[in-house]
């Protein structure tokens, strides 16, 4: 249904697909400044060794393929994660990245990370 909603919304994913951490982890992958994670599931798992020590932050959004009922209820709920995931990227791009120091860099992370719809892992991992 992402694949299904993000085709409907204009958008290419012809050869995009999911990644391993792994990936990440290797010398010649790209350097991460920041890493946000979404899923609760995985947002205490063990991460590989980044290199340069990026920032972290939980972003949560209730996990839309969880969702039980009929295709309008699911498709529903994959419209609201998509909802919540763009304002925060948008609340990202907007940013002043290259003028603020990282505690302030960290501190409006944490402040996206609690915009409407944040599960409660995300309200805890960034309470202030």
């Amino acid at each position: 249904m992402a694949i299904e909603l993000l085709a409907s919304l204009g958008y290419d994913t012809e050869g995009f697909r999911s990644k391993s951490w792994d990936e990440f982890a290797k010398p010649d992958a790209p350097r991460m400044d920041i890493i946000i994670t979404v899923c609760d599931d995985v947002s205490g798992e063990a991460c590989p060794y980044w290199p340069d020590h990026p920032l972290r932050v939980h972003w949560g959004i209730p996990d839309p393929a969880a969702v039980q009922g009929t295709d309008a209820e699911k498709r529903a709920a994959f419209m609201e994660a998509y909802r919540r995931l763009s304002s925060r990227v948008s609340a990202l791009v907007n940013m002043p990245l290259e003028s603020l120091d990282a505690a302030t860099l960290r501190s409006r992370l944490s402040e996206i990370a609690i915009m409407d719809g944040a599960t409660d892992l995300a309200l805890v991992s960034n309470a202030a």
